[in-house]
């Protein structure tokens, strides 16, 4: 078995130094597969946040004016040393997370793919010539690092959507102060224990851990901090907006999603049921981009239900670090009560639970994957993101209908729909109200491909040709009398 406390730290990392919080004040950290505590981080706030900051615009000018290849050198050694030590990240991440080791060792490598495209992406960026109106002028623009970048994560990824950010940010010289979650930070500090391995400056990454409105408030409160990138709750989201405006920084939100997942009565039901079971219960249903809604058209609506109940019932829950595992934990006791909720709200409003539907005899934070039919527009889990293992079945009759059900949201994130009609899924790209839409796939995040929503699901990309764009400055240059 993998050595994973090798990659687990225990302190801040500012400017290449390993410290602890000013007055000494910890958190625990706790295994939830087993109510363990596994170890304690530093619980910091404004003044190690500050310092932070302060490292890391000393050190930007330095790295911006490091030479490309430089760069992307050092991004191909934090690669290849994530991936040695696959084994045993993935083994600290499922610890501090509770996921299923396969899992989390599919988390670790899309992180390194992460870094393997933005190593590439960045000797891309190109400006432009334009051509003048006035003889004698010529007219550049030109691209540059935005400076220092404020990065926020989440608990349900704790590797990979710290990768996504990392990873554009250093390709184009940009230097970061980062805040893992304080539910899962074993994951985050180990990037920055990569990072000094391979020979990152002093100052380039720093990594503080803590309480989460202290920090993200001392992020958002100093001009030198010039971006500011957020995975997370959209109400967080918001705060974040609108205290950047007082510095007027950048920013990225990854926010809330209500996934629809519709099914037409065209659709291959087997492969709309591996589908919905990949959407909707990866990492016990606490991602973002899961399938919150599943509609399935009234004429296969009955068949795909008994499908999806038979394949749910074959989901094994335990720890993570459990051979045949499928299903973790959730994360804490709120997250329990919340999905507790949903499931309770939806059966006081006529929903029939078909599967599952109460806590799991593990006890703990083990919530069975359910399955709830007769869902409704007037129940809570129709307007809220679950985040746990709860698939609620709406019945529609129409194609309007079953958009019009998909897009009664104020989110936008993913979608998914399952047909064998293409001019329907090119009616589908057209009228669904979402940042990523999957047609007959569960499973779209890649990183060759730009992730990101509408409407209130955030700001920005991440991925993709175009999650670079929010790392870099456009200039415009005149240069007369040529």
């Amino acid at each position: 078995m993998a050595d994973w406390k090798n990659w687990m730290r225990e302190a801040n990392y500012i400017a290449g130094a390993w410290v602890g919080a000013d007055d000494g004040a910890t958190l625990d950290v706790t295994n939830p597969a087993t109510g363990e505590v596994i170890g304690q981080i530093p619980k910091s706030g404004q003044s190690e946040t500050m310092r932070a900051i302060d490292a890391a615009h000393a050190a930007f000018p330095a790295f911006a004016a490091m030479d490309l290849m430089g760069r992307l050198a050092l991004l191909w050694k934090l690669h290849d040393a994530l991936m040695d030590n696959q084994d045993s990240l993935a083994e600290l991440l499922t610890r501090e997370m509770g996921k299923p080791l396969a899992e989390a060792k599919g988390e670790i490598a899309i992180g390194a793919q992460y870094l393997r495209w933005y190593a590439e992406e960045a000797r891309r960026v190109k400006g432009e010539i334009v051509p003048a109106g006035v003889n004698g002028r010529r007219i550049l623009v030109t691209k540059h690092p935005v400076g220092v970048v404020g990065m926020i994560t989440p608990w349900n990824f704790p590797s990979s959507m710290l990768a996504r950010k990392l990873a554009p940010a250093l390709a184009v010289g940009c230097t970061v102060v980062a805040k893992p979650s304080e539910e899962t930070p074993y994951s985050g500090l180990a990037w920055a224990a990569l990072a000094e391995d391979v020979g990152y400056p002093k100052g380039v990454i720093n990594i503080v851990t803590g309480d989460a409105p202290a920090i993200g408030g001392a992020m958002m409160a100093r001009p030198e901090l010039r971006k500011v990138t957020f995975t997370g709750s959209t109400n967080v989201g918001k705060l974040l907006i609108r205290q950047s405006a007082d510095t007027v920084k950048k920013v990225s939100m990854e926010l809330g999603g209500n996934a629809p997942f519709i099914v037409f009565d065209d659709a291959d039901l087997d492969r709309a049921i591996d589908g919905v079971m990949a959407s909707k219960f990866r990492n016990s249903g606490q991602t973002c981009v899961c399938a919150n809604r599943v509609f399935v058209q009234a004429g296969v609506h009955d068949e795909f239900v008994a499908k999806l109940v038979e394949k749910t019932r074959a989901l094994k829950l335990g720890n993570g670090m459990d051979a045949g595992v499928t299903q973790g934990p959730l994360i804490n006791q709120a997250a329990l009560k919340k999905v507790e909720g949903f499931v309770e709200d939806a059966k006081a409003k006529g929903a029939t639970v078909a599967t599952g539907g109460m806590r799991d005899q593990l006890g703990g934070t083990f919530f069975q994957p359910t399955i709830l039919t007769g869902a409704k527009a007037d129940m809570e889990f129709a307007q809220e993101e679950i985040f746990g293992p709860v698939a609620p079945v709406f019945k529609f009759e129409t194609d309007q209908d079953g958009i019009d059900m998909a897009n009664n949201t104020r989110f936008g994130l993913a979608a998914y729909a399952y047909t064998s009609n293409l001019a329907r899924a090119m009616r589908l790209d057209r009228d669904l109200q979402y940042g990523m839409v999957g047609i007959n796939s569960g499973m779209i995040t890649t990183v060759e491909a730009p992730f990101g929503g509408v409407k209130e699901s955030g700001l920005g990309k991440e991925g993709g040709s175009q999650g670079v764009e929010d790392y870099l400055d456009t200039k415009y240059v005149c240069i007369d009398g040529l």
